[in-house]
């Protein structure tokens, strides 16, 4: 019983992170497509997304970085909901969520020693990708041994 209350607990947290991070993505996703030069996260010269996700580093192969993450953190959301009972999602969540962990910390590197402006939005997915692959890497620390003989 509390195995199955834990691991409801961590697919329930982990689906909020994502929840956040989509949000936070299509915001930054506005920000990277739109052309005026007013922002509710454009605070001066050292918090400016704008500059951010204008920047040659926001796109990969022509992608937006946002759509990039829009789409992990609605992929790892479908895994929590339509795939949770299955035993390699615990595993599979963490692969994703390191992956998109370590692509964001380049991305922060990008930000302080390249364009050495922050991104308000940059960070808060930082953070919550954090929290996820936190919470993936306790579940899969949790999962029951298989013995094998």
């Amino acid at each position: 019983m509390f195995a199955a209350v834990s691991r409801k607990r961590y697919y329930l947290a982990i689906i909020f992170c994502c929840t956040l991070g989509a949000l936070v993505s299509v915001l930054a996703l506005q920000h990277h497509y739109r052309r005026d030069g007013s922002s509710f996260c454009n605070f001066n010269t050292t918090f400016n997304c704008d500059v951010v996700n204008r920047s040659a580093y926001s796109e990969v192969a022509g992608i937006p970085v946002a759509l990039l993450g829009l789409m992990a953190y609605l992929f790892m959301t479908g895994l929590c909901v339509f795939q949770r009972e299955k035993q390699e999602t615990p595993a599979l969540l963490l692969f994703l969520s390191g992956a998109g962990l370590a692509f964001s910390l380049y991305l922060t590197y990008v930000e302080a020693e390249v364009l050495r402006t922050w991104c308000v939005l940059c960070l808060t997915s930082l953070v919550l990708i954090a929290l996820i692959a936190m919470l993936s890497a306790l579940r899969v620390r949790s999962e029951p041994r298989e013995i094998r003989s």
